[in-house]
């Protein structure tokens, strides 16, 4: 059986402000910092003769590779994305940027940010437009109900405020 993977989906163009520059700065971080101090050890590890037990060379010349994939994608990625900085004309519906906030049957509620898949962080409340969860509430109003499929079974939602500010 051969090493083929089938190409992943691609994800939503759409990116906050605050996501490119985080990518921007991941891609400085290892273009102009690690980079650099990588390629410095595996140049020292390579002087010291048999490179085959080498394994500052061996491990060095790997992390160098996932560098540079590393760097192609974020260089891709940032060529493709749209930057959306401004808030819908109808704040009352959700849409990309939101910060939305969910209530479940038991009255528990979830404070979310809708956001690209690039900056997703589901601890940080930040929810990728591409999520199941994402997708079901994007074009509701306040007050609307939002039935989710999940693992577990079916979920059931309230929105219950929906902000383009945080606060």
């Amino acid at each position: 059986m051969g090493r083929y993977r089938p190409p992943r989906q691609r994800g939503s163009k759409y990116i906050t402000p605050e996501g490119e520059q985080a990518l921007r700065e991941e891609l400085h971080q290892l273009w102009k910092v690690e980079r650099p101090q990588v390629a410095d050890a595996v140049h020292e590890a390579a002087k010291n003769g048999d490179r085959s037990e080498n394994g500052d060379y061996i491990y060095g010349k790997r992390r160098l590779r996932e560098i540079d994939s590393r760097v192609r994608f974020l260089n891709k990625r940032l060529d493709e994305v749209e930057v959306v900085d401004r808030a819908p004309a109808d704040t009352g519906k959700i849409f990309f940027g939101a910060w939305v906030t969910l209530e479940n049957a038991d009255g528990k509620e979830s404070h979310w940010r809708i956001v690209g898949p690039d900056e997703f962080d589901l601890a940080g409340g930040k929810l990728s437009m591409d999520s199941p969860l994402a997708r079901a509430i994007l074009g509701k109003r306040l007050d609307d109900e939002v039935t989710v499929q999940s693992p577990s079974g079916e979920q059931v939602y309230y929105v219950t405020d929906i902000r383009y500010r945080p606060g």
